[in-house]
C-alpha cells in the first residue's frame, strides 16, 4: 500500500516541497525514512508511532519505507513530522488518499500524545508551496498569524494530528480565527528614545540623513555621551517597511527561530545589537547547516556595533565584502547559501583606548602608540564604506533644560518617509531602493548637481586627497540631503554639509 502527501523544509533562507512518500509492504516490522534525512529527521519515527498510538491509530505491524522526495536534498528539522505520520495513516487506509491530501501541505512536529507544535520557517515553506501550485496548508495554531496575509494560499491552523484526520475524512473543518488575518506588529526594540533624546542637534541631523538614504554611520566620542542611545533610538525615525521588504525580514526572523508564537509580519525594521565578543559565524551566518548572522538578521534595518574598536579584526574585516554587495555567500559541502544584508551600519567607540581622548572632563591615559593600535582595526577599507563619521560630545546642562529646537520623531519620520518616496520615485527603474545603493553609472545618469556644488565637490576631491570611493558616497549623502530638503537637485550647501561628515574624528 502506497501513499503521498505534501510537507515542505528549509534551505538557507528558501523552502522547497518535500513529497513525503510511504509504502506498507510485508516483511519484518520496522519504519525506516530515507530521502537525505538528518538527525532530527530520522528521529521522526519514534515520535510519530508514539503521536498515532496516543491518538488512537493502529500503526501496523509491517515493513513501512518512507521516502522525502526529492531524494538528494539534504533535509533537517522537525517539521516533516506530520506529513510523514499523515503518510503512513493514508497508506495504512487510515485516512483516504484523495483532494485534500494532494492539494494540500502539512508543516508541523509531532508530539508524543498527538499535539501538533509550532516550527520555525513556516512562512517561507508556505511561500515554496504556494509556488508549487498547491492550495494551501496545515500549520501549527501558534504559526498561523505569521502566513496570515497570503490571502490567495489557504492557511488552515491545527491544534493535534485528530483534527487533521478529521478533516480529510469530512468529518470537520479546519478555520483560520478571523484575528490571525490581521498584519501585526513586533518590536524588537527595548525602548523608543527618540523624544527623550536632549541636544545632540548634529547628531540627529546625522541620524536624519543616515536613516533617509540608509548611509553608515560612525560615531565616536567619550563614555557616557549618549552614543548607544542614540543609535537605538534610529528606527524610530525609519520608514515603515514595505510589504515586500516585510515579508523577506518576516521569513528570515522565523527561519532563525526569532519570531515569538503568534506573532504576524514583521512592520518594524529590525535592530541587531551584537556584543563585541561575537564571532565571525555569528556575524557573518555559518555552521554545518548555515543559518543567518547578525547582518542577515538585520537585512532593511539597522547593525550597531557598539564598542566598535573591540571588535576582532577578522570580525570587521569580514563586513568590508558584504557591506558592499548587500550579500553573504556561504560555501559549504552541502551546496551555496546567499543571505541578503541590506543594512544600515551604525558603529559607536571610543576616541581611544581609555575614552577621554580630545575630552575636557579627564585626562587622557593612553599613549599616542596605544590610541593608534586601538583605532587602526577601523581605518582604511571599512572607514572607506561608512559614509558618515560624527563626533558625539558630552550634552550641557543648558540643552538638557531646552526644548526649543527639539522636533517629535513623528515630524522627522514623515520627512524621512518623503525622501525615501522620492528616492524609490527616482530609482524605480533600476531596481534600488536608496541613494546608498546607487553606483558610479547611477549617479551620472540621475543626480544632478549645481555648477557651484560641483566646484566645491572638485575642490574638497583635490584638498582632501579623497578616495574615489569616497567622492561618490559624498555625492550620495548630499542626494540624501536634497531630498529631505525636497531639492529637485544638489546644490552646493548640500555638498558642503555632505563634506562636513567626512572629517577625521580620530
Amino acid at each position: 500500500m502506497f501513499s503521498s502527501v505534501f510537507g515542505a523544509t528549509v534551505s538557507g533562507l528558501a523552502g522547497f516541497p518535500v513529497i513525503v512518500e510511504t509504502d506498507v509492504s510485508g516483511g519484518l516490522p520496522c519504519l525506516e525514512i530515507v530521502g537525505m534525512p538528518d538527525t532530527s529527521v530520522k528521529e521522526a519515527k519514534h515520535r510519530v508511532r508514539s503521536a498515532l498510538r496516543n491518538s488512537g491509530f493502529e500503526v501496523p505491524s509491517r515493513r513501512i519505507v518512507v521516502n522525502l522526495a526529492p531524494a538528494g536534498v539534504h533535509k533537517e528539522g522537525t517539521q516533516l513530522d506530520l506529513a510523514i505520520a499523515l503518510g503512513l495513516l493514508a497508506a495504512s487506509r487510515e485516512i483516504p488518499q484523495n483532494s485534500l491530501t494532494q492539494e494540500y501541505g502539512f508543516l508541523g512536529e509531532l508530539a508524543l500524545d498527538g499535539t501538533i507544535r509550532p516550527i520555525p520557517g513556516v512562512l517561507a515553506m508556505a511561500l515554496a508551496l504556494l509556488e508549487s501550485g498547491l492550495k494551501g496548508a496545515v500549520v501549527p495554531l501558534e504559526n498561523c498569524a505569521e502566513v496570515a496575509f497570503l490571502e490567495q494560499f489557504h492557511i488552515l491552523p491545527a491544534s493535534n494530528i485528530n483534527e487533521v484526520a478529521d478533516f480529510i475524512l469530512g468529518k470537520k473543518d479546519l478555520v483560520q480565527r478571523s484575528y490571525l488575518n490581521s498584519r501585526s506588529e513586533r518590536d524588537g526594540r527595548i525602548d523608543l528614545s527618540y523624544d527623550h533624546i536632549k541636544g545632540h542637534q548634529v547628531a540627529k541631523r546625522a541620524l536624519e540623513i543616515a536613516a533617509a538614504g540608509e548611509h553608515n554611520l560612525l560615531m565616536v566620542g567619550p563614555p557616557g555621551s549618549g552614543k548607544s542611545v542614540l543609535a537605538k533610538s534610529l528606527p524610530e525615525i525609519m520608514p515603515d517597511l514595505s510589504t515586500e521588504e516585510a515579508i523577506t525580514v518576516t521569513k528570515i526572523h522565523s527561519i532563525a527561530g526569532l519570531l515569538p508564537n503568534g506573532s504576524g509580519l514583521l512592520k518594524v525594521r529590525p535592530f541587531r545589537s551584537p556584543h563585541h565578543t561575537a564571532t565571525m559565524s555569528a556575524m557573518i551566518g555559518g555552521g554545518t547547516n548555515p543559518k543567518p548572522g547578525e547582518i542577515t538578521l538585520a537585512h532593511r534595518g539597522v547593525l550597531f556595533l557598539d564598542e566598535l574598536g573591540e571588535f576582532s579584526s577578522s570580525v570587521i574585516n569580514a563586513l568590508r565584502q558584504p557591506l558592499e554587495d548587500g550579500l553573504v555567500n556561504i560555501t559549504r559541502a552541502k551546496g551555496t547559501y546567499t543571505f541578503p544584508c541590506k543594512v544600515l551600519l551604525v558603529g559607536a567607540m571610543n576616541p581611544c583606548l581609555c575614552g577621554f581622548y580630545g575630552s575636557d572632563l579627564k585626562e587622557c591615559t593612553c599613549t599616542e602608540h596605544q590610541r593608534r593600535q586601538y583605532v587602526s582595526k577601523i581605518d582604511g577599507p571599512l572607514l572607506d564604506r561608512i559614509d558618515m563619521c560624527i563626533n558625539v560630545e558630552r550634552v550641557e546642562l543648558e540643552e538638557l533644560t531646552d526644548d526649543s529646537t527639539h522636533e517629535a520623531a513623528s515630524t522627522v519620520k514623515a520627512r524621512v518617509t518623503s525622501a525615501r518616496e522620492r528616492q524609490r520615485e527616482l530609482l524605480k527603474q533600476t531596481g534600488l531602493m536608496t541613494n546608498s545603493e546607487m553606483g558610479p553609472k547611477e549617479i551620472s545618469t540621475l543626480v544632478t548637481l549645481s555648477s557651484d556644488a560641483r566646484k566645491l565637490l572638485f575642490y574638497a576631491y583635490k584638498s582632501m586627497k579623497l578616495s574615489v570611493r569616497t567622492y561618490y558616497k559624498v555625492i550620495k549623502v548630499a542626494a540624501s540631503i536634497s531630498d529631505l530638503a525636497n531639492c529637485p537637485r544638489i546644490e552646493e550647501e548640500h555638498i558642503a554639509e555632505a563634506i562636513s561628515y567626512r572629517q577625521k574624528v580620530f
